[in-house]
């Protein structure tokens, strides 16, 4: 494939652009931490819930997307899908009490709810563990996307890409800190959608595809075009539908879909003007993620069935890709090769924005671990805001650098999303819980972490066969994983002493969250006042919320596919929730 003068315009003025950007926010990011990692605190809604929509829109999410599709249909979805309702879990309970915080990182959280040593050492273990290891391992799989898209689309060798791809975003990362992340996130969110549609509008008046309604038609397509699995059909229905809404959503930590808000989400909601922006932010950015985005993927990784019906005709069309990067995930990339100049440019540019967003995210929330939470706690507590903000541009280089040498070692999207599912399994429900319910301590936490950490460990060397053992399927895996690592920090949980009087007192009164799990606590100190709690119109809102989205979701796929007789009543469902969500807005109460 070779690119005309206008795409590499295209793609030359994109990189001058974000590069200016991040050039610009330099001015202000280097003068403390608060603005480096929070942008001031002053950010409002639109521009947060954008961001969490362009970090979430990475290289590799349509990728994945593709292998997803092309494995088990659309209603494969439903293993990310399902994490709808953790997102609106977070908007409406946990958005504000992280706002009221007042922490500059999730993790510094743990040492205004926990006490003593133990709360030190999680601090301080999470954020090397989340910051720099995990972190790094998420940016890899990304990377892994930018390899095989710069393999197909530029015939270019894994490492060039990955030097090529890193080098703009490491700088305005380091440079332009979050304001920078922003504001770049801003620019890249609209071109990366607009390069989303274009594809698969162009794709779909191909020769080979005819209309949207050929294809759907195709006998290869028609078969995966389900919005949900068999029903008659336990093998499927059971992984891909049941396991992700009755256990996946509240027992799994995954960035991005943290059970009660984390990571990067909360970074930004902790840089909102108030809580209100907080909630409007996390609202906007759920269901853009789930109702706006998915489709045009979809439509493409469809299409490919019809020109790369599988692995090995992708690999006869790519024989100089090595045989471990040739898998589903390959599908999305090869269907751009087809597209017209201009188009090709901008599509490019499209795919490297989504790129940068999510790497310079994870880049400054990692960094903020390292140099907040690891770095000015336990290494120099006096250390200057300035050597303190060289110390994240620092991080931020040396962890580039070490994902995208991890990047040159993995094989496909689906085998690192599902590795990371397996690492998290359990932890979700000691996120939930640990808002309201005084009992949960640190070192709650810290066995579910080893826990699952070492379950992934040991049911991926299964899964290799390492030892000799027949696979396990990841759903069977992961079921386990929840009930072995649940069981075992409740256990913990019952067996050690609760926290100090006065750290959940002094926790309750700034947070402010629902009583009934701590009622004892309030007992206990009469200068406490019970707040009044929400939680169960919260909790109705959320349920509405998530009908509304999955109602909008799924109209807009029933409306591609033609069929009325569903489109018109999840068209209904979508617009009856948002009527609801409008009329009982004002009744949230916001401090």
């Amino acid at each position: 494939m070779i690119l005309d003068r206008i795409d590499w315009l295209i793609i030359a003025a994109f990189f001058l652009v974000s590069m200016g950007i991040g050039l610009y926010a330099a001015r202000s990011a280097g003068k403390n931490t608060k603005e480096f990692f929070l942008s001031g605190r002053n950010m409002p809604w639109w521009l947060l819930g954008i961001s969490m929509v362009a970090t979430t829109f990475s290289a590799d999410t349509p990728t994945l997307v593709a292998d997803i599709v092309r494995k088990n249909g659309v209603s494969g979805n439903w293993a990310w899908w399902a994490f709808l309702l953790t997102g609106m879990l977070t908007v409406f309970v946990y958005a504000r009490l992280w706002r009221r915080s007042g922490v500059a990182t999730d993790l510094e959280f743990y040492e205004i709810r926990y006490g003593g040593k133990s709360a030190a050492f999680l601090r301080g273990f999470r954020a090397i563990y989340l910051g720099v290891f995990f972190n790094i391992m998420i940016m890899a799989t990304v990377s892994l996307a930018a390899i095989k898209i710069g393999a197909v689309m530029l015939n270019l060798s894994p490492v060039e890409t990955v030097v090529i791809a890193s080098s703009v975003t490491v700088i305005y990362s380091s440079l332009g800190g979050l304001r920078g992340v922003l504001l770049t996130d801003f620019f890249q969110f609209f071109i990366a959608m607009a390069g989303s549609i274009g594809a698969a509008w162009y794709v779909l008046d191909m020769p080979e595809i005819g209309s949207l309604s050929a294809l759907v038609a195709q006998p290869a397509v028609s078969a995966k075009l389900s919005l949900l699995p068999d029903f008659s059909d336990s093998k499927t229905l059971i992984p891909l539908l049941v396991i992700p809404l009755a256990v996946q959503w509240w027992s799994v930590w995954y960035p991005g879909a943290e059970p009660g808000g984390g990571g990067y989400i909360a970074q930004r909601m902790l840089s909102a003007k108030n809580e209100k922006n907080a909630l409007g932010a996390t609202l906007f950015f759920n269901i853009a993620h789930y109702a706006l985005r998915p489709w045009p993927w979809i439509i493409i990784a469809l299409a490919s069935l019809v020109l790369f019906p599988n692995i090995e005709s992708l690999q006869a069309a790519y024989p100089n890709l090595p045989a471990d990067k040739v898998n589903d995930d390959l599908a999305y990339p090869a269907m751009l090769t087809f597209l017209p100049t201009g188009l090709l440019g901008l599509v490019i540019a499209s795919l490297v924005a989504a790129y940068m967003s999510t790497i310079s995210t994870h880049l400054n929330w990692g960094s903020s671990y390292v140099v907040n939470d690891f770095y000015q706690r336990f290494v120099k507590p006096s250390a200057s805001d300035k050597e303190l903000v060289l110390v994240g541009r620092l991080s931020t280089v040396i962890m580039m650098a070490v994902s995208a040498v991890i990047a040159l070692l993995l094989e496909n999207q689906l085998q690192s999303f599902n590795l990371l599912l397996k690492i998290g399994a359990g932890t979700g429900l000691v996120f939930i819980m640990r808002w309201f319910w005084w009992r949960i301590n640190a070192y709650t936490e810290i066995t579910g972490m080893v826990v699952s950490f070492l379950l992934a460990i040991y049911f991926e060397l299964l899964h290799r066969q390492v030892f000799g053992f027949e696979a396990i399927p990841d759903h069977v895996t992961l079921v386990l994983s929840v009930g072995i690592t649940t069981a075992a920090w409740l256990i913990v949980t019952l067996l050690t002493q609760p926290e100090r009087q006065e750290v959940l007192a002094s926790f309750y009164q700034k947070v402010k969250p629902a009583a009934w799990g701590w009622q004892k606590v309030i007992d206990k100190d009469k200068s406490l006042v019970a707040s009044k709690s929400q939680l169960g119109f919260e909790i109705g809102m959320m349920f509405v919320a998530c009908f509304m989205v999955y109602g909008a979701l799924f109209a807009t796929g029933y409306w591609i596919y033609g069929n009325l007789s569903a489109a018109i009543p999840s068209t209904i469902v979508a617009l009856l929730g948002a009527a609801y969500l409008l009329k009982n807005w004002k009744k949230i109460k916001f401090l």
